[in-house]
């Protein structure tokens, strides 16, 4: 009885990880190998390879908070929002050939930016418009917030199983007669 429970358990887990995406790093040279242009591209789910917390002091003057949470930092009030790893996220805009901005929310305006980066082996990384040694300024929704210096590391991920599929559509003719 123990041996088909286990036998069960293990048929199971081995469909659920064959189900799951297998994400690869998107780069430069993934992006050139298969010629996608902006278009191909708005057709490509993507998902943040680990997670990104950015946050901005909240002043007194603004009074609607929509997504972000607000919590006491040091007696301040903080508004903090989290892309947790595995989010996922289409391109909303490709302004250069080395930069896509990705929303990871309903909103096309909420978007990150992301670029090749050469030490990274050309992963499309966070791009923040300064980095300093604890973190960097990001433009989120037309506002500044600060993310600390892990996020530099997030990077965009694709599911090439799901990208590489190929459909073809085949039949044989049957030939013409006079």
């Amino acid at each position: 009885m123990k041996t088909i429970r286990f036998i069960f358990i293990f048929v199971f887990a081995a469909m659920m990880f064959n189900c799951s995406p297998k994400l690869s790093p998107f780069t430069q040279d993934l992006q050139e190998e298969n010629s996608w242009v902006e278009e191909d591209l708005k057709k490509i789910q993507f998902y943040v390879s680990r997670d990104i917390k950015l946050h901005r002091d909240f002043k007194s003057g603004e009074s609607k908070i929509e997504d972000g949470k607000v919590r006491m930092i040091n007696g301040r009030k903080v508004e903090e929002i989290i892309i947790t790893k595995g989010t996922p996220g289409v391109l909303v805009l490709n302004p250069r050939s080395d930069r896509m901005a990705v929303s990871f929310e309903g909103d096309d305006d909420r978007f990150l930016m992301f670029g090749p980066n050469p030490k990274f082996g050309d992963k499309y990384v966070l791009l923040a418009k300064e980095w300093k040694k604890n973190g960097g300024t990001i433009t989120y929704n037309g506002r500044p917030y600060y993310t600390d210096s892990s996020s530099a590391y997030s990077a965009l991920m694709i599911d090439l199983r799901k990208i590489r599929k190929t459909k073809v559509n085949s039949r044989i003719a049957k030939g013409r007669k006079l």
